[in-house]
């Protein structure tokens, strides 16, 4: 590669030279014609370099002086082959070899050769922008000067003279037993490999095998190579992807359904990649799209059943026939998912999933990456050869959409990769209305895959066996290289956004020559009917068995209802839906596996050499589990996750810092402080066990991408913990739209369960507005749980959680989140859960537990009749009897703010004042709410916060408190007094002292002797 990088140099320099000689590029000819190419020669020969003496060369080999220069260094290596560069040597040594022996070449010079290396890397370089990739030739792209010979003082004269281009340690042109070739041989030869229907771009990647891999791959003869029953097949399917097109719109003339009209070649394209992708070895493939040609792909490609189609798009019905059946809200039918399994042209089987996503486009990409790493670990796939994700992407978003990058930037991580995805881009040429060059800043929309060396194949939309050869080869480098590659498919869209759009309003020019082009299919039948390797009654034949098909489905569509819930794969079989009555299970674990694990994820190897301050930390949780006392937060999740991969289930944490814990308490991961190594405790609590079984793993710095990825890694499969830490709680809302169209709806919208986790660090201890606040209040008001209606409550009967769209909670207790977490397995159904996780209680003096809280056996002192697993609510810890009429103020709250509040009680001697902590807010625990307001019957009800008024819990808990008040006769809303900081804008103060003043009088109005106002505001 180093007279590779040379070139560079000498591009740079020829550039210069060229334009002091011929002026600027703008006024250089653009009407280029040299016979078969585009390009121009020069009609007379460049000047001849003037001699000039040795110190004033510079080492730039195409500059006016070169040619002396190179004459003295091949003096030189004459002399002595050792002198010059070792590329120089191979150079010297070819072409010395080649022009004594070959007489026809004998008038060739060194500075010619150069040249012609440079016109052929020119053509790998930037031979794309040459290319033909526009179906409708609107594109004005400027042809780069170094494609034209002439730009190298080639002329006429030169078409048939014979060059040797020497024997290089490369693939593909500069490879073959035929370094001797005439110029006009040479330059046919890199027309037909770049200047084709596909423009390829991989010379930016910055490894050799890979570039050589390429280049084997495209300036090979005749690379396309399509016998005519592979032309059938292809015909075959092009067919299928636009009658189905067709016939949606002749029986739905105004239903919006995002057709794949002008880029019909995506379907034999996606069939081809597939069809390779199972013959070198893939058995499961991820899909990922939006909604433009969803509908054509999941018919054609995926195989969902038409009939099923059909039924959508007239209205549809829900599931009915089986028991229990959760239906929920349901979405339109360009959002949906399903899973087949499905034969590939090779005879072989290959399961093809397409993930539900809603119209936010490109939020599926990282919820598609996750789930193919899952169903790696699950198959045991350590390669990442048998399981694959496809992403299909809009030009628009694919340049403009911040996630596309996130994802991409996964790729290579170690515990994010998945061996590479591919990506198709469906380019409309046009964004809904928004036009390219305001689209985004870069020549091509696929230019962000560049920083992932991907290789990116931009292909003519209307060549149907171009768009096949580049899904054949990007499945081919996906599993040979196991990494990231691009198809860019240039086509149109015929149509508007959708069917009933009018895209002459902002694209008239764009849309009167598309309204006269003819469609892929039509191009192809004319082309094989042209060079008969097909007939008319070929053709015939196979478009009258696709409309009879499509018929035969649209009568059967009308009877159908569907009978099975595809959309749960089979590690789901035997879960509950949310109408399922699910079993409340103990999730305390016995007593002597607590030690055995405890032990293990205390002791530290003997001969590693941690920082002593984290030698310390290790010692004092050896401690903890030695006597069972005072066992902290990180020590109880420890314990929670070892108790979980005993009884064989996978658990993942992943998120910013989360190895060491952004607090600096988990450290899950310790570093030897001599060598570097690593070693992970929680890797070690079985024999032989399996060091994926448990992940963590500090991810890239992104909210959006990396929450999408664990997401979809929960989706796989009910038996694994999977967590999301964000840094802060502050900064999750970079993932809001997982949040709002993934996590919190999507069991209603596309019925698919997830256990996912967030771990958001939230409390006020006077770190300012953005690192105070998990936003609360924002996962109160997504959920679904009626606020004036109390469910079934009673333990055998209760399904609260399973009809809730997910569960919050804010637990103060180290024991209760080693319970929450298990709780999360211990179950069979899955929700969402939303832990508000703390900071400062980490390392509270008060915030300890007993690992007897931690046991599965009965009677230990402090123990209410829910036993060992989850409390919702924590009664008041000062021994009170089930009725406690000399109470005057019942204090609620959650979180941190117990302790302080608990703090200030005992300095002013508050006996007559009752805390109790609502441990899970959503849904919200009406049994245990009532228990408490018939143990005070006397005393005046106070929910108090540390967030603003309004944000915090404060606005969901004063709807559902007021219904349990009311069902106990214990007043309304009005009844409820209100103790925490006044509305704001930021959710807290910048003002370290003004913070403590509100802290203060916060906890002092809780607990103030005489009656409370409504509002009280600190």
């Amino acid at each position: 590669m180093a007279w590779f990088r040379g070139a560079s140099c000498l591009a740079k320099v020829a550039i210069r030279r060229t334009l002091s000689q011929h002026g600027s590029y703008a006024t250089r000819t653009r009407n280029r014609c040299f016979h078969s190419t585009v390009f121009s020669l020069k009609p007379e020969p460049g000047p001849i370099p003037r001699s000039v003496p040795l110190s004033r060369l510079t080492d730039s080999f195409l500059d006016g002086t070169s040619s002396v220069y190179l004459e003295e260094l091949q003096r030189t290596w004459e002399s002595d082959p050792n002198s010059v560069d070792g590329s120089w040597d191979n150079f010297f040594r070819n072409f010395s070899g080649h022009a004594a022996t070959s007489p026809g070449i004998s008038g060739q010079t060194i500075q010619e050769s150069m040249k012609l290396l440079l016109l052929v890397r020119a053509y790998q370089v930037h031979g794309h922008m040459k290319a033909k990739l526009d179906p409708l030739g609107l594109e004005q792209r400027e042809i780069p000067d170094d494609l034209d010979p002439g730009f190298f003082d080639f002329n006429e004269s030169d078409l048939d003279r014979e060059f040797f281009l020497g024997v290089w340690r490369m693939s593909g042109f500069l490879s073959e037993n035929r370094p001797v070739q005439t110029l006009r041989a040479i330059l046919t030869r890199l027309e037909q490999a770049y200047c084709g229907s596909i423009g390829y771009e991989y010379m930016h990647i910055a490894n050799r095998e890979k570039c050589n891999w390429l280049r084997d791959k495209i300036e090979t003869p005749s690379p396309m190579p399509y016998n005519s029953d592979r032309r059938k097949v292809i015909l075959s399917r092009l067919i299928w992807g636009t009658q189905f097109e067709n016939f949606l719109a002749t029986k739905w003339t105004a239903a919006k359904r995002f057709g794949l009209e002008g880029g019909e070649t995506l379907i034999p394209g996606m069939k081809e990649m597939i069809d390779r992708s199972a013959d070198l070895g893939v058995e499961n493939i991820v899909i990922g799209m939006s909604h433009r040609g969803r509908l054509n792909v999941l018919g054609n490609v995926v195989r969902k059943p038409l009939r099923q189609i059909f039924s959508e798009f007239s209205g549809g019905t829900k599931p009915v026939d089986e028991a229990g059946l959760y239906t929920g809200t349901g979405d339109v039918k360009y959002h949906l998912g399903t899973s087949y399994d499905r034969p590939t042209r090779g005879g072989k089987h290959i399961h093809l999933s397409l993930v539900a996503n809603p119209s936010h486009l490109e939020a599926v990409d990282p919820v598609v990456v996750g789930k193919t790493r899952a169903k790696q670990y699950y198959s045991n796939d350590f390669e990442r050869t048998k399981n694959m994700g496809i992403l299909i992407h809009g030009d628009g978003s694919f340049a403009g959409q911040g996630v596309v990058y996130e994802t991409l930037h996964l790729s290579g991580l170690p515990n994010y990769t998945t061996g590479g995805t591919i990506h198709i881009v469906v380019n409309n040429q046009v964004a809904f209305t928004t036009d390219p060059k305001s689209g985004r800043s870069s020549q091509y929309c696929t230019d962000v895959a560049k920083a992932l060396d991907a290789p990116i194949f931009h292909v003519n939309g209307d060549d149907v066996e171009a768009v096949a050869h580049a899904c054949e080869l990007a499945a081919e480098w996906r599993q040979t290289f196991h990494s990231d590659v691009v198809v860019d498919i240039t086509c149109y869209r015929r149509f508007g956004h959708n069917e009933i759009d009018e895209p002459f309003f902002t694209q008239p020019k764009m849309y009167k020559v598309i309204k006269s082009h003819p469609s892929a299919l039509e191009i192809y039948k004319k082309q094989l009917l042209e060079t008969g390797q097909v007939t008319k009654d070929d053709i015939d034949r196979i478009q009258n068995k696709v409309l009879s098909i499509l018929n035969e489905e649209f009568v059967a569509s009308k009877d159908y209802v569907t009978k099975r819930r595809d959309w749960l794969s089979n590690y789901w079989s035997g879960y509950k839906s949310p109408e399922q009555l699910s079993r409340i299970r103990n999730t305390g674990v016995q007593p002597e596996i607590l030690k055995n694990v405890g032990k293990a994820i205390t002791t530290l190897p003997e001969n590693f050499n941690a920082h002593r301050a984290v030698k310390k930390i290790f010692a004092d949780r050896f401690k903890m589990i030695e006597t069972g006392e005072g066992v902290d937060w990180a020590v109880a999740e420890a314990l929670a996750f070892a108790t979980l991969l005993v009884e064989g289930n996978h658990v993942r944490l992943s998120g910013q810092d989360v190895e060491r814990g952004t607090f600096s308490h988990r450290h899950s991961v310790i570093h030897d402080q001599v060598t570097g190594e690593r070693y992970c405790p929680l890797d070690h609590v079985m024999m032989n066990q399996n060091q994926e079984m448990f992940t963590v793993s500090n991810s890239s710095l992104s909210e959006f991408g990396v929450l999408g990825f664990e997401l979809g890694y929960s989706m796989e499969n009910p038996n694994s913990l999977v967590l999301w830490e964000a840094q802060f709680g502050d900064f999750s809302n970079g993932a809001q739209v997982m949040f709002d169209q993934f996590l919190s709806s999507g069991e209603a919208k596309w019925l698919r369960q997830t256990g996912l986790v967030l771990l958001l660090p939230h409390g006020y201890d006077g770190q300012g507005p953005e690192h105070s606040s998990a936003r609360l209040e924002r996962f109160l008001q997504m959920s679904d749980d009626n606020p004036f209606v109390i469910p079934e409550m009673e333990p055998t009967l209760r399904t609260q959680i399973q009809t809730c769209n997910w569960q919050v909670v804010n637990v103060t207790t180290p024991a209760n989140y080693f319970h929450v977490l298990r709780r999360q397995l211990h179950r069979d159904f899955r929700k969402p859960l939303i832990v508000m996780s703390p900071k400062n209680l980490l390392r509270h003096k008060e915030c300890k537990s007993n690992l007897s809280e931690f046991d599965d056996a009965q009677g230990h002192p402090g123990y209410d009749q829910q036993g060992t697993r989850f409390k919702r609510l924590i009664k008041d810890q000062n021994g009170h009897s089930d009725l406690e009429e000399g109470i005057r103020r019942l204090v609620l709250c959650s979180g941190k703010v117990y302790y302080e509040l608990d703090e200030q009680r005992r300095s002013v001697d508050g006996k007559d004042v009752a805390i109790c902590r609502v441990e899970q807010l959503c849904p919200f625990p009406y049994d245990l709410i009532q228990r408490e307001l018939k143990r005070y019957p006397n005393a005046e009800i106070v929910w108090c916060q540390e967030e603003p008024m309004n944000m915090g819990a404060y606005a969901y808990i004063a709807p559902r408190l007021a219904t349990a008040m009311k069902a106990v006769d214990r007043g309304s809303i009005q009844d409820i007094k209100y103790v925490g900081r006044g509305p704001s804008a930021a959710t807290a103060t910048g003002f370290y002292g003004v913070h403590v003043k509100e802290h203060s009088e916060l906890v002092q109005k809780a607990m103030q002797p005489d009656p409370l106002t409504t509002p009280t505001l600190a």
